[in-house]
């Protein structure tokens, strides 16, 4: 037999996947991952993939520190969840550097590690901010996959002229399918309502009716049946934060050392938060010769 050139090969790859295409037009098959690789995926939009994560980078929930009534609301969600009851999603916005994408990531990781044997496994995916349009196709493919997922976006807002709010609106609660029973969706932000304020204040000023075109964009919010607030810290809590990071990770230096040094920190860079306490306390321990597990 005559060896088989490249465009006969490209005909054959064409019509193979023509077939494929014809017993599952979605394309859900070809792009369904092992599931059972990890415990947290981050999907990639084009081409389309759920790309196992071995390692997800995360704190111990108990390292985090004055966000108790957060926390707790969050976890009680999730275990609902968990649970196969009916939970909500959920916005964590508010104050930079104060744990809200940490929380998402130590929430998973508490709730999953509590399930029973036989239960269905909490998985994590998180998609990025610029593939948000894509959430409609990952819905689809985590539908049917036999596990429950929190779906996470890290730092979600939109600028001006960003019409992909849309796509989110229809997939939290708008679209004729609806959110997939087993899919929870997870964001934070800075902005309580995704928008910035120039945006809004744009739409009022141009609109013919600037109430509904308003109301158009608040609207995005209010799909999340959560808000869950972040707001600055005090300084015994920075202190805290501090501590429980010096304690943890064994950093050979007595408080009275640490302390002015922290405070000091703090003050160049003009807030207190959990982001600023864990730089500091990367800067302590490479000054101690101290090794962060």
């Amino acid at each position: 037999m005559a060896p088989t050139d490249r465009s006969e090969l490209t005909d054959i790859l064409a019509a193979l996947t023509r077939i494929a295409d014809g017993l599952d037009p979605s394309g859900t098959a070809r792009h369904m991952p092992d599931f059972a690789a990890a415990d947290a995926f981050v999907w990639q939009a084009n081409p389309p993939l759920l790309r196992p994560v071995l390692e997800v980078n995360r704190v111990d929930i108990g390292l985090l520190q004055a966000i108790d009534p957060q926390r707790q609301t969050l976890i009680e969600n999730t275990q609902r969840f968990a649970a196969g009851l009916p939970a909500n999603n959920a916005l964590l916005w508010g104050a930079k550097g104060m744990g809200k994408s940490s929380l998402v990531k130590a929430v998973h990781a508490e709730v999953a590690s509590t399930l029973a044997d036989g239960a269905q496994a909490l998985k994590l995916v998180e998609i990025h901010r610029e593939d948000i349009e894509s959430l409609p196709q990952l819905m689809a493919l985590l539908r049917d996959a036999g596990h429950r997922f929190i779906v996470f976006c890290d730092d979600l807002s939109f600028d001006k002229d960003d019409t992909s709010y849309k796509s989110l609106k229809a997939v939290l609660e708008g679209g004729i399918e609806g959110r997939p029973r087993n899919v929870v969706f997870y964001a934070t932000s800075n902005r309580r309502h995704l928008l910035p304020r120039d945006m809004m204040e744009n739409e009022r000023s141009t609109a013919i009716n600037p109430a509904e075109a308003v109301e158009e964009k608040v609207s995005l919010s209010d799909r999340f049946g959560l808000w869950i607030g972040f707001h600055n810290c005090t300084q015994d809590d920075y202190l805290a934060m501090v501590r429980a990071y010096v304690d943890h990770h064994g950093i050979g230096v007595s408080e009275d050392d640490w302390r002015p040094d922290a405070l000091e920190w703090s003050r160049t860079r003009g807030a207190r938060s959990g982001r600023v306490a864990w730089q500091f306390v990367q800067d302590l321990a490479g000054r101690a010769g101290s090794a962060l597990d």
